[in-house]
């Protein structure tokens, strides 16, 4: 059992205030009134949300960038105001922000845009991003399917080599492996901000010092920070970051890549057609500039204006806020699963690091699966599986695990009963003499 983690004295979120902007919440499930601890999966959206994208679609929906008449232009002001909004929210200008169908398409794009310089696309600044064969591509053992098999993937196409940052014991990286991991044929490092697993906040300014030291480009996964901390993505000096609407309180089918200019204007586009180009004929076809050339097709519109709602209900609850009680009721998670026998925090729950309001746990003699329904039986909603994270359990030993992660409307409340449940566990399912 691991020493406790201070209180954070700075916690203001009213929780129970704003569950009531929550119209999911209000209910109850198998008899109990729900306790959503799946938000590391998918957030629930306020109202408002629901209604600025019900708002748009009964009343100004159009195509954007197409068509002069009245809804096309108030549809088109509505879409950049929102990539406006969403941007400043990461700390970003609206040049800097592509709009994606979520995280996974935004990170594929960039993966894919490498292959198309190392094929000889785009404008001669693209040639800095072309992989050879024996260059290297480094991530870590701590990422989401997302973040790991589109530089597979790129490394089985290109010969590249990749490479992998371990985990410790603890859960953080192993910052002394990978200083000498990253070195002259290192062109990519990719990374999690924060684990989807172990909900610690990885040292950023350490890996971007490492790459910028060799020249390699930095590509972050930001899924799990943006809906949590105050982010700054420039100040942050990552290359590119990608982001989910449907983890930040806003709707599916939305997300950002975030990205220096120069670095955008010199990725050539991956998809292509209509919406991205200037002049066609019928052997070639010219690109606009970043943004809009990454963005080909019909653009996720009504989400993109929902996921802008999201980001300013976020920042009228003020970030640093967000951060503080989640920060908080992540200590209440670790500390309290940590002292329930026969339960196994992955990770060290008592290191000194700073983390989101997430916790990922083994019961011993019990399947994941078997404690979700037991869970899901009480009201309590969690995510068990491998989390899209299978080389991170197999570091663990483990091929699943429980996940509980918050929100800003997670209440000690919650807290307290999925603790009490928790602790129910191994009794229920006559599992008391397993070890974990």
């Amino acid at each position: 059992m691991s020493a406790p983690i201070a209180s954070d004295p700075a916690r203001v979120v009213d929780a129970a205030a704003l569950r009531a902007d929550f119209p999911i919440l209000d209910q109850s499930v198998n008899g109990e009134s729900l306790v959503y601890l799946d938000s590391g999966a998918t957030s629930q959206k306020p109202q408002v949300v629901l209604d600025t994208e019900i708002d748009f679609l009964t009343r100004a929906n159009s195509a954007v960038h197409r068509g002069a008449h009245t809804l096309a232009a108030e549809a088109t002001e509505l879409f950049e105001d929102a990539r406006e909004t969403v941007a400043g929210f990461v700390g970003a200008e609206p040049e800097n922000l592509v709009w994606a169908s979520g995280a996974t398409l935004a990170l594929n794009l960039v993966a894919y845009a490498i292959d198309n310089a190392t094929a000889g696309r785009g404008a001669p600044a693209s040639a800095r991003f072309a992989l050879r064969a024996g260059d290297e591509i480094v991530v870590t053992e701590a990422e989401h399917h997302a973040n790991l098999i589109p530089w597979q993937e790129l490394a089985a196409r290109t010969g590249a080599v990749l490479r992998h940052i371990p985990v410790r014991d603890d859960g953080t990286l192993d910052m002394d492996a990978a200083a000498a991991l990253i070195g002259e044929r290192t062109k990519v490092v990719a990374f999690t901000h924060v684990s989807n697993v172990l909900g610690i906040v990885n040292p950023v300014a350490d890996l971007v010092a490492l790459a910028r030291a060799v020249g390699a480009l930095t590509v972050m996964d930001a899924c799990q920070s943006v809906p949590h901390l105050a982010v700054d993505l420039p100040a942050l000096g990552v290359d590119l970051a990608a982001f989910s609407g449907h983890k930040m309180l806003g709707p599916y089918g939305v997300g950002g890549l975030y990205g220096r200019t120069e670095v955008l204007e010199a990725l050539p586009p991956f998809l292509t057609g209509g919406s991205m180009v200037t002049t066609v004929t019928l052997d070639e076809a010219g690109f606009l500039p970043a943004p809009q050339k990454f963005e080909a097709g019909t653009q996720p519109v009504s989400q993109a204006i929902a996921l802008a709602a999201a980001a300013r209900y976020l920042d009228g609850i003020g970030t640093d806020a967000v951060h503080a009680h989640e920060r908080e009721i992540g200590r209440r998670l670790l500390t309290g699963l940590d002292a329930i026998d026969g339960v196994r925090v992955l990770g060290d729950p008592g290191a000194d690091v700073d983390r989101v309001g997430l916790a990922s746990f083994d019961v011993a003699g019990v399947h994941a699966h078997d404690v979700g329904q037991f869970l899901d039986a009480r009201g309590i909603a969690v995510r068990v599986g491998h989390h899209c994270a299978k080389p991170l359990h197999a570091r663990f030993g483990l091929t699943a695990s429980v996940r509980a992660s918050a929100s800003v409307f997670t209440t000690d409340d919650d807290i307290d009963r999925f603790l009490d449940a928790v602790a129910g566990v191994r009794s229920y399912f006559g599992a008391e003499g397993a070890t974990a």
